[in-house]
C-alpha cells in the first residue's frame, strides 16, 4: 500500500483535528476491516491513517430518552450479544448476526458499517464508484446480477453495503457527526445518499466529520430478514427491515425498509401505508411483500432478487410480528 502518515487520537476532538477538508487527504481507522483492504488495492490511499479505536467515549450502549445510544466504535459483536438490543430492537441484533464471521464481527465497528464502501466489483477493481469508461456506466451491459433493481435510473447501480443501514432507516435512528466546527445530527435515512459523480460519497458525511454516535428511538416491534448465497461470509442478496406500532392486533403505522437491492436502503412507503388497520398473517404480509416490489427495474442478470426482496420483507413482517412463517 502507499505510504501514509499514522496519528492515535485520544480524544474526539483532537481526531476532527485531523481529519482533512478533502476526501484522500485522510481516512478513519475503527475496525480497518473494509479500509485495509481498499488500502492494499490502491483504492484508497490517504496521506494520512486516524486512528480511533482508542477513543473512550466513541464505545458504549447505553439508554437514552426512552431509546439507545450505540457509539461509533461499539463492535458488531457488541451490538449482537447487548442485552438491552437484544430486548428492544431485535432487528439490529439480527442484522449484526448477519456478519457471519467472527472475525469481522469482533472487529467491525457499528460506524464503520455505515461508512464503508459500495462492495460493487467494478469499483473494487479500479474502476472508479460509478463504473465510468468513455462517459458510460459499465454496469448495464455487463456483470451485473449483484447490483441494484431499484434507484438504478443512473448514474449509480451499486447497493449499499450497510448491514445496519436498513435497521436503523426503519427505526427512525439518527446519526451524530462531529467536526472541528461542532456536532450535527442526521437521519439515518439522509445519511445514505446517491452520487452523482465519481468525486461524491454515497454517504452525507463530509471529509473532515466523524461519526461519534448513533440515537435509537424507543420502537414497538421490529425484525429484519436477510437472503443470502451461503451461510458463511457472505453480503446479503437481498434484506428487509421493518418496524411495526401496533394497536391491540393490527398495525397502526410501520416503515418497511430492503436492503442491498438500492444505492441507499430502500424505504417501501406503498408497501408500509397498505398495512394500517391489518393484522399481520401469512396472506397480509405476502400482499405488503408484492407491494414493496412493485416499481423495481432489475437490469439483464439480476431479476431475481425481486422475489428474495418480496420473500424478506414477508419474513421480516412475521417475524416482527411473532407469527410463524
Amino acid at each position: 500500500m502507499q505510504a501514509f502518515a499514522f496519528s492515535n487520537p485520544a480524544t474526539v476532538q483532537e481526531a476532527v483535528g485531523m481529519l482533512g477538508s478533502h476526501w484522500g487527504e485522510a481516512d478513519v481507522l475503527a475496525g480497518g476491516t473494509d479500509l485495509i483492504s481498499l488500502m492494499k488495492e490502491y483504492i484508497h490511499t490517504p496521506k494520512r491513517v486516524v486512528n480511533i479505536k482508542n477513543i473512550k467515549e466513541l464505545g458504549g450502549i447505553s439508554k437514552s430518552a426512552g431509546g439507545l445510544r450505540i457509539g461509533a466504535t461499539v463492535t458488531m459483536e457488541e451490538l449482537a450479544t447487548n442485552a438491552e438490543v437484544k430486548a428492544m430492537f431485535p432487528s439490529l441484533r439480527q442484522a449484526a448476526e448477519g456478519v457471519t464471521s467472527p472475525q469481522i464481527r469482533n472487529m467491525g465497528t457499528v460506524g464503520g458499517d455505515l461508512c464503508q464502501r459500495p462492495r460493487c466489483w467494478y469499483y473494487r477493481q479500479g474502476f472508479g464508484l460509478l463504473a465510468m469508461k468513455d462517459g458510460k456506466s459499465l454496469v448495464p451491459g455487463g456483470e451485473n446480477k449483484y447490483h441494484a433493481i431499484f434507484g438504478n435510473s443512473g448514474p449509480a447501480y451499486f447497493v449499499s453495503a450497510s448491514s445496519l443501514g436498513p435497521a436503523l432507516v426503519a427505526l427512525g435512528a439518527k446519526v451524530k457527526l462531529v467536526s472541528a466546527k461542532g456536532s450535527r445530527e442526521v437521519a439515518v435515512e439522509k445519511f445514505f445518499v446517491t452520487p452523482q459523480n465519481e468525486t461524491s460519497r454515497e454517504i452525507a458525511l463530509l471529509p473532515n466529520e466523524l461519526v461519534t454516535e448513533i440515537v435509537v428511538p424507543a420502537a414497538g416491534r421490529n425484525a429484519t430478514y436477510e437472503v443470502r448465497q451461503k451461510e458463511a461470509l457472505d453480503w446479503p442478496l437481498a434484506a428487509a427491515s421493518v418496524a411495526l406500532r401496533m394497536k391491540g392486533s393490527s398495525v397502526a403505522s410501520a416503515r418497511i425498509v430492503l436492503g442491498h437491492v438500492a444505492p441507499t436502503p430502500w424505504v417501501a412507503a406503498d408497501a408500509a401505508k397498505g398495512l394500517a388497520g391489518k393484522t399481520i398473517n401469512a396472506e397480509t404480509a405476502d400482499e405488503a411483500g408484492k407491494a414493496a416490489v412493485a416499481g423495481a427495474t432489475p437490469l439483464s442478470q439480476n431479476s431475481y432478487k425481486v422475489q428474495l426482496a418480496r420473500v424478506a420483507v414477508k419474513r421480516a413482517l412475521l417475524a416482527a410480528a411473532g407469527v410463524k412463517a
